[in-house]
């Protein structure tokens, strides 16, 4: 059995991935390096992106429930992160602060507006400190992949966030637009989920060790460590860091489909 991360779990993650973000800008050679994921981006754009985004997350779960997400004034007023590097890695460290602190207030139940109205997952403060703990997890490799030494994603980071990548991320009431199929993915430490495409939506469901008598064989899978799968997921690694099976053009069309449009 995999440990389930509660809403403590989480906020602690987001300190720890966000003390590795600034362990990472801190080494680098310069804020001017270009960040290879993200092509046109420098290590500074990389950590104000990622900075005004925890702010904005912050933002929303502060006002409470809403129809819509507050006004940018309520989460940036202009300025922007300061260049220099001191400055810089204060004001990222005030930024996750900001975030952990309103939702600390808020606790897990607060009802607030999220994006992801069409998945399973719940439109609470609870849920947006989870979809944290992946975001910056993943843009925490990409700071390390900038100084050439990007490190796995801890395991209970992966685990956890490629669940909720599957379950607020991908799951969804909007209709597939191409042929039905059945999606598998196997992170080598011990967790699978089964991801169905069809007219009704995406449907997602964790697959419980040794059942795989009787639920069919499905149309694509892809297996890795839990860490390679998240990166995957972001498109951060190509498919073949993965071993995978079946017809890869269904990982090409969920690649591209965005269910918003």
């Amino acid at each position: 059995m995999h440990k389930v991360l509660t809403f403590s779990d989480h906020l602690r993650l987001i300190d720890e991935r966000s003390t590795a973000v600034g362990a990472a800008v801190a080494a680098s050679p310069s804020l001017g390096m270009q960040v290879p994921t993200h092509p046109g981006r420098t290590l500074f754009d990389l950590v104000q992106h990622v900075g005004m985004s925890r702010r904005k997350s912050a933002a929303i779960v502060a006002a409470g429930p809403a129809d819509a997400p507050p006004e940018k004034s309520a989460w940036d007023d202009g300025t922007g992160a300061p260049r220099e590097r001191d400055a810089l890695l204060v004001w990222w460290t005030e930024s996750v602060e900001l975030l952990t602190s309103v939702l600390r207030e808020a606790g897990p139940d607060r009802r607030c507006w999220t994006w992801w109205d069409d998945s399973p997952s719940p439109q609470t403060s609870g849920a947006w400190a989870r979809r944290q703990v992946p975001e910056i997890a993943v843009h925490t490799w990409d700071v390390q992949l900038t100084l050439g030494a990007p490190q796995p994603l801890p395991e209970e980071v992966a685990l956890d966030g490629f669940d909720d990548c599957q379950f607020t991320l991908c799951a969804t009431t909007v209709a597939w637009p191409h042929a039905a199929a059945v999606v598998d993915y196997h992170a080598t430490e011990g967790r699978s989920w089964r991801l169905r495409l069809s007219q009704a939506g995406a449907d997602v469901a964790r697959l419980t060790p040794g059942a795989g008598e009787g639920i069919g064989t499905p149309d694509a899978s892809a297996e890795g460590t839990a860490s390679d799968l998240v990166l995957f997921f972001y498109g951060r690694i190509p498919l073949e860091s993965l071993k995978f099976e079946g017809d890869r053009r269904v990982f090409d069309q969920l690649a591209a489909w965005d269910p918003s449009v």
